[in-house]
């Protein structure tokens, strides 16, 4: 990220009005474009306000930008004030369009934040720390296993012999039988919804999602016109009878579940209602789609949760897992269990979009899960969140004794917290990016203002009880 040189001869304001020109000349900042305030770039770079305002009188007395009353400032329309002999693309008119929404407000402020300089305690990522990842086997299963595969493209449904190998992953940790044609290799969980909305549902089509949800800080469900309804969420996870009504209601094309340590709650939806979702779903004809990826963080000895996939007779569920929550992000790697004719559908699809993933990636997936270093780091693991998680609750206990109720999860990565006073979600972000701490409302996720989740598998284990405390002042400093 651009700074000012203040070790330099050039005034500071100089600097910066010449920055902001090249990013004009460059084509970064089109004709029309809406330029900062000066306060944010005030912020951003560490400057006096005054200083961007002298930045911004520069460019506008050169006639590269312009004040507009009620708007603020922007790029001319005309460089240097100059007509143009041919009109440029009206880019903020192509970036508005499209049927692909953008991110919720709040996603994008949390981006925005952690684009600063300033050391940040991060409760709002759902990625691991740098310090769980498997760092050192994979190194020495890249050292010890030299890379033979060819480099040209690979089977679009995903490389075989990972695709083998889950196989015997997902029958050894999850107790579900598959084949590896069942199985369809994508970069995610999210890139496995994001095929479903798009090649096996139509808009108009009604599809159930928990609530609150961690769907519903994904807009590819309106971006593909789906029309969403609630399930509402308790301890035990949703109710079938809830879906029962809203299928009588709306004809349910789809519903989307996440059964264990549910995301955001890290609620586990109870054994009699798994059987009675998996006996709806044959009843009416209506598929689940089953988000999977915490089942293995089950925190220490906690016994593993098995998946509804796992007891799944009818062919009933659409099973979704990756390596993200229990390996790395950086792997990319996830996958998605599925009758044979969906699984021709979405390779058909994978073909259109990039022809496969790359073969590196799944090439370290599958020597890292045929490893002996998977069940160890495994192990491991899962100590470390339960080390974290119990630490987060202990620090909220002494910061926030009275103003924040806690579920205590089993497994996941995730606190779901309710503030008891009266808070407006926005003025709460705000305030607690004052003082260098993200996390996500809960409104992010389909619920009332007055939700935080806080996330304990990324901030370090020194991080976490200074995170708590500023927290605190955040609440006492956001309160209606």
């Amino acid at each position: 990220m651009w700074k000012p040189d203040r070790s330099g001869d050039k005034p500071i304001y100089q600097q910066i009005a010449e920055h902001i020109e090249r990013r004009i000349a460059f084509g970064e900042l089109p004709p029309g474009s809406a330029l900062p305030s000066e306060r944010k770039l005030a912020q951003q770079w560490e400057v006096n306000r005054s200083t961007v305002i002298q930045a911004y009188e520069e460019l506008r007395a050169s006639g590269l930008i312009e004040s507009i009353p009620g708007s603020g400032r922007r790029v001319s329309r005309y460089k240097w004030g100059i007509a143009p002999k041919h009109t440029p693309p009206n880019w903020r008119q192509y970036a508005e369009g499209g049927t692909f929404m953008p991110n919720l407000p709040f996603i994008r402020r949390l981006r925005e934040a952690k684009r600063s300089e300033t050391p940040l305690i991060d409760f709002s990522s759902g990625e691991l720390a740098a310090d769980l990842f498997p760092n050192d086997a994979v190194r020495k299963l890249m050292k010890e296993q030299p890379f033979t595969d060819h480099l040209g493209y690979h089977d679009p449904q995903g490389y075989l012999p990972l695709r083998e190998t889950l196989t015997a992953y997902l029958q050894r940790y999850h107790q579900i039988q598959a084949t590896e044609a069942s199985v369809f290799i994508t970069s995610g969980s999210q890139q496995s919804l994001y095929l479903i909305t798009q090649c096996l549902l139509s808009p108009g089509d009604a599809v159930a999602i928990e609530d609150p949800s961690y769907a519903y800080s994904l807009p590819m469900f309106q971006s593909a016109g789906l029309r969403l309804f609630r399930l509402p969420v308790d301890e035990g996870g949703a109710r079938p009878e809830d879906v029962v009504a809203l299928h009588r209601k709306h004809k349910l094309k789809m519903i989307f579940l996440n059964p264990n340590f549910q995301n955001p709650t890290g609620s586990v939806l109870l054994p009699a209602r798994r059987k009675r979702m998996l006996e709806l779903a044959a009843e009416l004809g209506v598929p689940i789609v089953e988000d999977d990826p915490f089942s293995l963080t089950a925190c220490g000895d906690t016994p593993l949760p098995l998946p509804l996939k796992s007891l799944d007779t009818d062919g009933a569920v659409l099973y979704i897992g990756s390596l993200s929550k229990i390996a790395a992000s950086g792997f990319r790697i996830g996958w998605l269990i599925a009758p044979q004719e969906i699984v021709s559908r979405l390779t058909d699809a994978r073909l259109q979009m990039d022809f496969g993933l790359s073969i590196f990636p799944q090439w370290i997936a599958n020597a890292f899960l045929q490893s002996e270093h998977f069940p160890q780091h495994l192990h491991e693991l899962r100590q470390a969140l339960k080390a974290r998680r119990d630490l987060l609750l202990e620090s909220l206990r002494q910061h926030l004794p009275e103003e924040i109720s806690c579920r205590r999860p089993e497994g996941g990565l995730n606190l779901w917290c309710k503030i008891r006073q009266p808070i407006s979600d926005s003025r709460l972000l705000e305030e607690g990016i004052k003082r260098s701490i993200l996390f996500v409302p809960g409104s992010v996720y389909g619920s009332e203002s007055g939700y935080v989740r806080l996330s304990y598998s990324r901030p370090g284990l020194s991080d976490i009880p200074v995170g708590a405390a500023r927290l605190a002042e955040a609440i006492r400093a956001a309160r209606l």
